[in-house]
């Protein structure tokens, strides 16, 4: 299976998994030309950076359209959900 297809089906999967997060916003850095934190990749488990690196080589090589812009999108909502997920509340702290 491509890297391309491997990685959204991954996300679409998981969509809160680290893994899954880290991916997508490497592929939101690849579209837009952003800076990407490279040490995040060293977090991941070797199948999944593994993964990272091959989405990286099919990403230069920019054959494979229709993926990509499939998993762009699907990158791209999950980092929306992200943002618009509010943040939890303080936890209260007990008086003594």
């Amino acid at each position: 299976m491509r890297a391309l297809k491997q990685a959204r089906k991954l996300i679409e999967k998981k969509p809160e998994s680290t893994t899954a997060q880290t991916l997508s916003a490497l592929v939101v850095a690849l579209e837009s030309e952003t800076p990407f934190a490279l040490q995040s990749l060293y977090q991941l488990d070797y199948d999944d950076f593994e993964l990272a690196m091959d989405l990286l080589k099919e990403w230069r090589l920019d054959r494979y359209y229709s993926s990509k812009v499939r998993l762009l999108d699907l990158s791209v909502q999950l980092g929306e959900m992200k943002q618009n997920t509010p943040a939890p509340a303080p936890a209260a702290t007990a008086k003594a």
